[in-house]
């Protein structure tokens, strides 16, 4: 039966190269979906285009572990997620990038604006995670460096 809990996952980093920055490991009893995301900066004044992407990873990044509390937040009410938390598994900023299977997604946005993504029903079929499996918000090209926020809305199933 699905969970359907909700989840977010957040993190702000400085980040200066071409690097996963978030990455999400589904656990051993529940899949997962993206249901939006948002991506801003604090610092920059200045206007900028940056691009970056959603990808499916047939080997993981090394990334620091995602913590619960600090990094992965839920309704009080909600029990802890099933997500696969660990240096190989779902964590934040990447320091050695793992390989990535396809592109689901490819984005670009104005850093003056940050971009937000709120997925449509049908969408959600491309951001479906199944058992072990894990998807990953990267730059695609070294960014500005400034101290970037990431805010990613998931969905267990």
């Amino acid at each position: 039966m699905p969970n359907r809990d909700i989840y977010m996952l957040r993190h702000e980093a400085t980040i200066v190269t071409a690097i996963t920055a978030l990455q999400i490991k589904a656990g051993a009893n529940y899949g997962f979906e993206i249901l939006g995301w948002e991506v801003s900066q604090k610092g920059s004044t200045t206007s900028a285009s940056e691009s970056m992407a959603w990808v499916r990873k047939s080997g993981a990044a090394t990334v620091t572990t995602a913590v619960a509390g600090t990094h992965l937040f839920r309704a009080t009410d909600t029990p802890a997620a099933d997500l696969s938390l660990g240096t190989t598994a779902t964590g934040v900023v990447g320091s050695a990038e793992g390989t990535d299977a396809d592109i689901i997604h490819k984005f670009g946005f104005n850093v003056l604006s940050g971009y937000s993504r709120q997925l449509l029903l049908e969408e959600r079929a491309l951001f479906r995670c199944k058992l072990g499996e894990i998807i990953a918000l990267k730059f695609l090209t070294a960014p500005a460096t400034q101290l970037w926020q990431f805010n990613v809305v998931l969905m267990e199933i």
